[in-house]
């Protein structure tokens, strides 16, 4: 990565607004993609920058960790004896350490887990998985053997290293478990004291994770739809509740074969019983209707914003074949009405939505299937043909079902028929031909879907941009998969997996904290850049042998490159120098 700056001439004065940009390679161009608006750099960003960092973490630098500067001495060195030992990465931990008490998980746990016995406080440890599973997400083992020595994290935490091992680690996932619901409870107040978040609207959705082996002692692991497309293991689910912005709440685990609509009531009850059910909307997709659901929540007068099944398009077909009457949202690409269905138990409003975007791609989806259809058709037509022998017509019959099993997208629009050839009876033929009708019914509904409200006073904007927020739930799974790396497990028991998704949703904490500080110090939402570019910056002993026969060690921390130094500067941070070295250390 590296700096660019724009200079712009308004009323005689030039102006330099910088840039972070790194190259990416797009086939055989190099083009420059920003990372982030770093603006003028002035001096009153650069005290803006800090007073965020103050708000949310305050004074954060743990006593006696850090030493003062060197005051002056002199010494007689021997050059051809200085060297450097115990180069660590630093920075990415560093700075995960800060985000740990920034959330407060330093006194919570504390609170929770006192001091008893054990050598190390489980606090600590609760600190390290989480830290490690932000920074390098890894399995206990590798924590424990590689990860955790080469990263300065136990000389922050003024631990031994070697009394890091992968038992204490998953003896400090069960002693964590206990605390999820005080947790939650937690994080509410803290984001509202951090953020100022407001807990109006609740979006909910539900993923599945799976299990590499039987995990034959967990009755939670079930084989069911799974979103990771590995139905040959099994899985749990797990919900998730979030707020406008992606802010984590709470979440549940549930068995692998429960259907999402199961999922809800608990849900909902949980977070009720725990936060009040006050002005609360609820939001989610249409994966989680069920006959009885909403019925239910009306009955508790309770507010929702959900989508309908697809097959609910049917009773609105007038108003989608209708031209009049519909809305374009600014700058959006979307269009919706309302619509007019009488239903007998509720009010709701119905929006009829069309997207020209999702138009597009589910217009290429219907047409890969449907090219996948007959294509196979016209394989399996010029196999029959050719047949030597006579061919089963239930197995034929059998291989058409699999083939339509496979690309449902396009099924419907086929009708196939296979028989016997009237001159040949032991030949068998298959035939096929687009189905009209249901054609026409995907191309007049390809991009539309239909949402459904009880909040009766809102406009047809407000129901489309509050369904919209779902984004924030889906965004959140994708970081707890793919940066977190919640999927696959290898734990056995089940608890172990219930303290590993309490991990993993302990670092999407870290991670949602830094993306707002980030985006409020102007750097993007990018987390993951933040924390590579700071784990450059790396500390290290060095040690200075002296005439007199002793020895000067000074744990050192490198000065970064200009990129990471203006990532520090922009967070208003400022890196420490030197770190104390324990007293039988600093004698070696």
């Amino acid at each position: 990565m590296y700096l660019r700056h724009d200079t712009i001439q308004k009323n005689g004065k030039a102006y330099s607004y910088w840039r972070l940009v790194k190259s990416v390679r797009e086939g055989k161009k190099v083009r420059q993609q920003t990372i982030a608006d770093l603006g003028p750099l002035s001096r009153a960003g650069q005290e803006q920058a800090r007073m965020l960092a103050q708000k949310l973490g305050g004074d954060q630098d743990q006593p006696g960790l850090f030493d003062p500067p060197i005051e002056k001495e002199v010494a007689e060195i021997r050059l051809n004896g200085v060297r450097l030992d115990r180069v660590r990465r630093f920075g990415d931990a560093w700075l995960a350490m800060k985000l740990w008490r920034m959330a407060g998980l330093d006194t919570f746990f504390e609170k929770c887990l006192p001091v008893g016995r054990e050598d190390i406080p489980w606090g600590v440890m609760a600190e390290i998985l989480t830290v490690a599973r932000l920074c390098e997400p890894s399995s206990e083992l590798h924590i424990a053997e590689d990860w955790i020595r080469k990263t300065a994290l136990c000389d922050m935490l003024l631990l031994d290293e070697t009394q890091i091992n992968d038992d204490r680690l998953y003896r400090g996932l069960d002693e964590m478990l206990p605390f999820k619901e005080a947790l939650e409870k937690h994080l509410k107040a803290r984001w509202e004291g951090l953020f100022e978040v407001k807990y109006d609207l609740l979006l909910y959705d539900v993923t599945s994770t799976y299990f590499e082996g039987q995990a034959r002692g967990n009755p939670q692991a079930q084989r069911g739809y799974s979103r990771d497309h590995r139905g040959d293991c099994k899985q749990v689910c797990v919900g998730l509740v979030v707020t406008t912005g992606g802010y984590p709440l709470g979440y549940e685990q549930f068995a692998g074969n429960i259907h999402d609509s199961q999922t809800v009531k608990r849900i909902v009850e949980t977070m009720e019983a725990r936060y009040g059910k006050i002005d609360r909307i609820w939001v989610w997709d249409r994966g989680m209707q069920s006959e009885d659901l909403l019925p239910w929540m009306r009955e508790h007068h309770r507010r929702y914003v959900v989508a309908a099944p697809k097959s609910e398009l049917k009773k609105h077909e007038a108003a989608l074949r209708d031209p009049a009457g519909w809305k374009a949202l600014r700058n959006q690409g979307v269009e919706v009405r309302y619509s007019v269905v009488a239903e007998p138990d509720s009010d709701d409003v119905f929006l009829v939505c069309r997207s020209n975007d999702r138009r597009e791609k589910e217009k290429a989806m219907h047409n890969k299937f449907a090219k996948r259809i007959e294509q196979a058709l016209q394989t399996l037509e010029k196999r029959l043909s050719e047949a030597k022998k006579a061919e089963d017509e239930k197995k034929v019959q059998r291989q058409i079902g699999r083939l339509l099993q496979r690309n449902q997208r396009a099924a419907k629009l086929f009708d196939i028929h296979c028989d016997k050839v009237p001159e040949r009876p032991s030949t068998l033929r298959v035939s096929w031909a687009r189905n009209e009708k249901e054609q026409a019914w995907a191309d007049l509904t390809e991009g539309c879907y239909v949402l459904r409200s009880n909040v009766l006073h809102w406009s047809e904007e407000d129901v489309w941009k509050v369904y919209v927020q779902l984004a924030h739930a889906e965004a959140a799974f994708r970081i707890h998969k793919h940066e977190l790396v919640m999927r696959p497990i290898f734990h056995r028991k089940e608890d172990r997996v219930k303290a590993h998704i309490f991990v993993c949703f302990l670092a999407y904490v870290l991670w949602k904290m830094l993306e707002q500080w980030q985006s409020r110090a102007g750097l993007g939402n990018s987390p993951r850049t933040i924390l590579e570019e700071l784990g450059q910056i790396t500390c290290g002993d060095i040690v200075l042998p002296t005439t007199t026969g002793q020895a000067i060690r000074l744990r050192c921390i490198t000065r970064p490159e200009r990129a990471p130094a203006i990532l520090i500067q922009r967070l208003g941070l400022e890196l420490p120098r030197r770190m104390k070295i324990p007293e039988g250390v600093a004698q070696m």
